[in-house]
């Protein structure tokens, strides 16, 4: 398998548009790293050009150590899964897998071999005298994945593979990759814009906006300690809740003051890295598990509740959100099946202190790291 290392990449187009700008991330083998990030923002535009299929526009790519700007794709040793499967139809699963192997020249026992053992781990040894047409769509994925693994690449690139699935062959593809990455110890790169599939999939999670990596880090710590205001809001579902207040000092203590004079009490530590912001206006952020119904939690911090209406209630078997309004902010709320909440009600409501995060109004970075 195989490191990498991307170094200030960019990618610029003849129109002026700078679609990846000072890509910077070193990838050790055997990682399975994720690039996610909305619509647009540069992460497949990345990856073809980890593949050879985009032209670097300036920076360096090294793949083992070796500079690989100008070698051609077929000579990277990479190889690559689409989101749109790319099978002949013409052809059968077994001839679909060996393709590019017979390309290659190789002996035909060492194809036959190659394609039988990437069957058996992908569990369609049944299928390989069929044709694609007669396959489901997590079966042409599976080919798909058999052809890569055939080649046995250095690197295994995927772009949103399991975007053209339902949600239940989504979920059980997402465990058969986890499963082949633990498998064949390989270096994955794989794209998706669904945080679901990151937080579950990757080893370290690359978040991109307009071209800019925004941060690195393992799924928990993007977690628990994002970096900004948009990493803090794409990472979590549903999205951390994000309310505009103003840090004010009484008395020696910081509050977080917000819409109609509501207040939370800041930790001691939070208030130490607020301190230069008395008097200014930020953005506090609190998910929705550490929302509480006040009776289960006033009794600990009764200056944080809050009255809130309820305007949804989203009943999804093991939790329920409520979509509750405070002040004119929307606050989502994680509670408990058994609430007794419903749409119109008022109810009080609680913010774990120890769980807030603070952002600045103006850079967007997280200030309570």
């Amino acid at each position: 398998m195989a490191s990498l290392s991307l170094r200030n990449i960019y990618k610029v187009y003849p129109n002026g548009f700078n679609a990846v700008k000072d890509f910077n991330l070193e990838i050790e083998d055997k990682e399975f790293i994720i690039f996610v990030g909305p619509s647009g923002c540069g992460k497949s535009t990345t990856l073809r050009m980890i593949a050879g299929l985009e032209e670097i526009s300036k920076g360096e790519l090294y793949i083992d150590g070796k500079l690989v700007n100008d070698v051609e794709p077929k000579d990277r040793d990479i190889a690559m899964v689409f989101q749109s499967y790319a099978l002949y139809p013409h052809m059968s699963i077994y001839d679909n897998m060996a393709f590019g192997l017979k390309l290659r020249k190789m002996p035909k026992a060492e194809i036959d071999k190659r394609v039988r053992e990437a069957a058996r781990i992908l569990d369609i040894e049944h299928l390989l005298d069929r044709k694609p047409k007669l396959l489901s769509g997590g079966q042409r994925q599976r080919v798909a994945m058999g052809r890569a693994i055939v080649r046995e690449p250095k690197v295994f690139l995927m772009d949103e593979p399991l975007s053209n699935l339902d949600a239940k062959l989504r979920v059980q593809m997402r465990l058969e990759i986890s499963k082949l990455h633990q498998r064949l110890q390989s270096t994955i790169i794989y794209v998706t814009h669904d945080q679901t599939e990151a937080m579950t999939l990757g080893t370290r999670i690359v978040v991109m906006k307009d071209g800019v990596i925004q941060q690195v880090d393992s799924p928990q710590n993007l977690y628990d300690y994002p970096d900004n205001l948009f990493v803090a809001g794409f990472i979590g579902s549903p999205q951390m809740n994000f309310i505009d207040a103003t840090v004010v000092k009484e008395g020696g203590e910081l509050f977080l003051e917000y819409g109609n004079h509501h207040r939370v009490i800041l930790t001691p530590e939070r208030a130490a890295k607020l301190a230069d912001y008395v008097g200014r206006e930020v953005t506090f952020g609190i998910r929705p598990e550490d929302v509480f119904a006040s009776e289960k939690y006033e009794a600990a911090h009764e200056h944080n509740t809050v009255e809130a209406s309820v305007r949804v209630f989203e009943m999804l078997g093991a939790e329920v959100f409520l979509y509750l309004t405070v002040d004119g902010f929307d606050v989502t709320c994680r509670e408990h099946p058994s609430t007794k909440a419903k749409p119109g009600d008022i109810m009080s409501i609680s913010f774990d202190v120890n769980k807030i995060h603070v952002f600045d109004k103006e850079t967007q970075m997280t200030i309570t790291n």
